[in-house]
């Protein structure tokens, strides 16, 4: 009896330890798809942070500063806060990646970056390279002069004839220097704090920049003036568009175009004005 009962018992128990066994595994098989997130993993970013107020580097976390991989700088600017709310709408945690202007588009097309948010113009140029976003700030093109001097009061183009006049090296604003007859261009520059130190220094009278920077410039320096014109440069309106860069065919420009869409062009002014505020060189 005893053994019949023990025997009983044991295949009572195997039973149950078989029942449990596929209890765990059907368990287990329900919540393994769910560990991987929909979206999840990083949205690596490229830019200068050195342009203000669209980029810059700042020492610490500042106004919502984020930090730069593989440095110990932050950046911030209208570029980064764009930049983190596609991050949010994507998904995905937000990288900052410094890179030099002419880096970015090579650090797309290699994967090294997800996308470029810099500042950047959509150029049927680029185009041929890259893809972008739907525009996300559009600007008029001006130029940044010394306050008091000889072309302080400038108010067309061509009152720069004989001036001393560069841009940033392989930006369309280097070309429209053309337009200006009898202009002494000279060689373009690798970024703007070095065309603000040359016009502080009066190696160059002048240089071609956005209104936002110029802005910027003025705001940074009391030295400096933004001269906006009434007879200015003649661009096409991608020359003056900003847009995220993207790699050809990437899957991302379509949610991209989605969250740039629900920013209000009123939160768009408002983040710029907030960034011209915020840049470093202005405090």
């Amino acid at each position: 009896m005893r053994k019949k009962l023990s025997l009983f018992i044991a295949m009572s128990l195997s039973l149950i330890m078989l029942l449990t066994g596929c209890g765990a595994s059907s368990s287990s098989g329900t919540t393994k798809p769910e560990a991987p997130a929909a979206t999840g993993g990083t949205f690596k970013v490229g830019l200068e942070a050195g342009y203000a107020p669209f980029n810059w580097t700042q020492m610490n976390d500042s106004n919502g500063g984020v930090k730069i991989d593989g440095n110990a700088e932050y950046a911030g600017g209208y570029d980064v806060e764009i930049a983190k709310r596609i991050a949010k709408g994507l998904g995905k945690n937000l990288v900052i990646v410094k890179t030099e202007w002419d880096g970015l588009v090579p650090s797309l097309t290699s994967g090294k970056i997800d996308a470029i948010i810099a500042g950047m113009s959509p150029t049927a140029d680029r185009k041929m390279t890259i893809d972008f976003s739907n525009n996300y700030y559009k600007s008029n093109l001006v130029m940044v002069v010394k306050k008091g001097g000889k072309f302080d009061g400038a108010t067309s183009i061509q009152d720069f004839k004989g001036s001393k006049i560069t841009a940033q090296l392989n930006t369309f604003h280097y070309t429209v220097i053309d337009q200006i007859k009898g202009v002494d261009k000279q060689p373009a520059m690798d970024n703007f704090p070095a065309m603000r130190v040359a016009l502080e220094s009066g190696m160059i009278d002048g240089y071609v920049s956005e209104r936002p920077e110029g802005v910027s410039a003025s705001a940074a320096n009391d030295h400096f003036k933004m001269v906006e014109f009434k007879d200015g440069f003649v661009t096409s309106p991608d020359d003056t568009a900003i847009a995220v860069g993207l790699a050809k065919g990437s899957q991302l420009t379509p949610k991209i175009n989605e969250i740039l869409a629900g920013i209000s062009e009123k939160e768009r002014t408002s983040i710029m004005d907030t960034a011209i505020k915020n840049q470093p060189a202005a405090k």
